[in-house]
């Protein structure tokens, strides 16, 4: 039986989430945008209303939601301010690699210092010059002992200026491509360890985003994720749970540009009538609302996918691919429903449309999500 009604606990968690982002975050949305600063007192209260660290089961002291429940979440925070829930969701997008390839001793050491101690983790993978070539990796970790010595640098590590550790991805055999990769869990105050200060991006505000270098960095062999050479295969797998739940903050963006563009267009008269009536503007609304319609969708089925342990990378890059298209679009078009307006940064449809841009590039951008369909569509034929 196909559904599309969401359960009662399901409803319980939009709407627990669709308060939070409207009293704690939306009021605060301009604020963070414009001072740049970290919002900690979001954070911390999400920590306590246990809106963070959403898929760390409760062993470890999370709520352990589905990805499917992770999604709802994300587009009702999204829709209130997409960079304060991109600083929000990072835990989770650390934590995957721990859960997915992680010891006991492991999960149970790192695991509840996100749940329980407050702290924040970084996933660092993107390097200066390996974004979508996951492969083409330079950072090294060479075997020394009981020891890896790490040295190279990562790029665009979204929360590394906040985080207390970090999930690191670096070459162990670099004559093996993409099979030379390993996972490594790497604490912020070892020697050798250097964090950027937070970069100055086009949106997404709230959401530090920096550079991190590694300079003769000793890990204990006891910190890396799985075996030697799964670095690869463990970021796949993470992406196949993460790009569903990113895309539905997509949506959330979306969402709400269409929102703030219909009232707009029922405030604002040209002709004689309210523009929202004029067929020039009713049509981008009406496509606005189905494009978003259909990137819920696939966001759906690609989270109800991995949730029943179905392969998903398919549904996922469509679910990515077209949920970011969607937002920047949806956003594009309501900046032009308020015409010059939208252009100032006194109405809230500017901010919208430079937070969506980073949808199209991060978590693989959308001429990867392309590939990674054709691959699949072409894959046995």
């Amino acid at each position: 039986m196909i559904g599309f009604q969401l359960s009662d606990e399901q409803r319980m968690i939009r709407d627990l989430a669709r308060d939070f982002a409207d009293k704690e975050i939306k009021p605060l949305s301009e604020h963070y945008d414009q001072s740049g600063e970290f919002p900690w007192p979001v954070v911390r209260k999400a920590q306590e209303t246990e809106l963070m660290n959403l898929n760390v089961p409760e062993e470890y002291g999370g709520p352990e939601l589905g990805v499917f429940e992770e999604c709802i979440v994300n587009e009702e925070m999204a829709y209130a301010c997409s960079g304060i829930l991109t600083a929000l969701m990072l835990n989770g997008l650390a934590a995957l690699p721990i859960m997915l390839a992680g010891s006991e001793a492991q999960k149970q050491e790192y695991l509840p210092r996100l749940t329980e101690n407050g702290q924040m983790a970084a996933y660092a993978l993107t390097e200066p010059d390996a974004g979508s070539d996951v492969a083409g990796l330079k950072a090294r970790a060479v075997r020394q002992g009981d020891d890896y010595v790490l040295n190279g640098s990562k790029a665009w590590i979204t929360n590394s200026p906040v985080a207390h550790f970090y999930i690191v991805f670096a070459k162990t055999d670099p004559e093996a491509r993409h099979k030379g990769i390993s996972c490594f869990l790497v604490e912020r105050e070892w020697d050798g360890v250097t964090v950027g200060e937070p970069l100055h991006k086009l949106g997404q505000h709230a959401a530090h985003t920096g550079e991190l270098f590694f300079e003769n960095v000793r890990i204990p062999a006891a910190n890396r994720l799985g075996n030697e050479g799964d670095g690869f295969m463990i970021a796949m797998q993470v992406f196949d749970r993460s790009r569903p739940t990113v895309s539905a903050a997509a949506v959330g963006v979306a969402r709400r540009a269409l929102d703030e563009a219909t009232r707009y267009s029922l405030e604002r008269t040209a002709f004689g009538k309210p523009i929202g009536y004029q067929q020039g503007i009713s049509f981008m609304l009406a496509d606005m609302a189905t494009t978003i319609e259909a990137s819920r969708l696939l966001v759906w089925q690609a989270a109800w996918l991995v949730d029943n342990g179905l392969p998903n990378s398919k549904q996922a890059a469509f679910a990515k691919s077209f949920a970011a298209d969607t937002a920047m679009k949806a956003t594009v078009d309501a900046v032009q429903v308020f015409g010059g307006n939208g252009y100032s940064r006194e109405y809230p449809v500017e901010k919208l449309m430079r937070d969506a841009k980073i949808y199209q590039i991060y978590e693989g951008t959308s001429q990867i999500q392309r590939v990674i369909i054709a691959r699949e569509l072409l894959r046995g034929r």
